[in-house]
């Protein structure tokens, strides 16, 4: 084994990748799993705290018969707020995006900017933010993430699946990423 990235040979680089891959397999579902269970100490101001809205999100999304990738993505549309509360979109977007359509990581991204509808008009932004997207493949997708999905999903007595009855899904999803770097 080397100790400097520029002594590497074909070998090395062909272990190393192989051990990336069974990391990433074991892994990736584990630590999405473990972020959501950290969203219940985020309340933030909702009548909801965020792993329950991630849950609600979750749940209205599957009873809507949204695929594996739509399920996990309305799931984790807010894992994100782990680290940052303004950039939680982007983040959220970056980690399911080796492992989702570039339709669903956009919607992702933006979906903060399709909430805005909701309330941007009493924080002196432009409520209707979200058209400047209209022609993109993934506009229809966003809106149904936020208006059907995320919008409704801060009632606290609302019945949510268990996080537990995610996992299958999650594990599907973050099984296979789309191209490791």
């Amino acid at each position: 084994m080397f100790t400097s990235m520029k002594q590497g040979t074909a070998e090395d680089w062909a272990h190393i990748a192989s051990e990336h891959y069974k990391h990433q397999q074991s892994m990736a579902a584990r630590q999405i799993m473990e972020g959501l269970k950290r969203l219940e100490s985020i309340e933030v101001g909702f009548a909801a705290n965020q792993l329950t809205h991630s849950l609600m999100a979750g749940t209205l999304a599957r009873r809507d018969g949204a695929s594996d990738e739509q399920v996990v993505a309305a799931l984790c549309h807010d894992l994100g707020k782990l680290f940052s509360i303004p950039n939680h979109g982007p983040i959220a977007a970056e980690m399911l995006k080796p492992y989702v359509p570039e339709d669903i990581y956009h919607a992702v991204y933006w979906h903060q900017e399709f909430q805005g509808r909701y309330y941007f008009e009493h924080l002196g932004k432009d409520p209707e933010g979200r058209e400047r997207f209209r022609n993109e493949s993934w506009f229809a997708f966003a809106e149904k993430l936020v208006d059907d999905w995320d919008g409704p999903a801060f009632d606290p007595e609302y019945p949510v699946d268990s996080l537990e009855s995610f996992e299958p899904q999650v594990g599907r999803v973050f099984a296979n990423p789309r191209a490791m770097v």
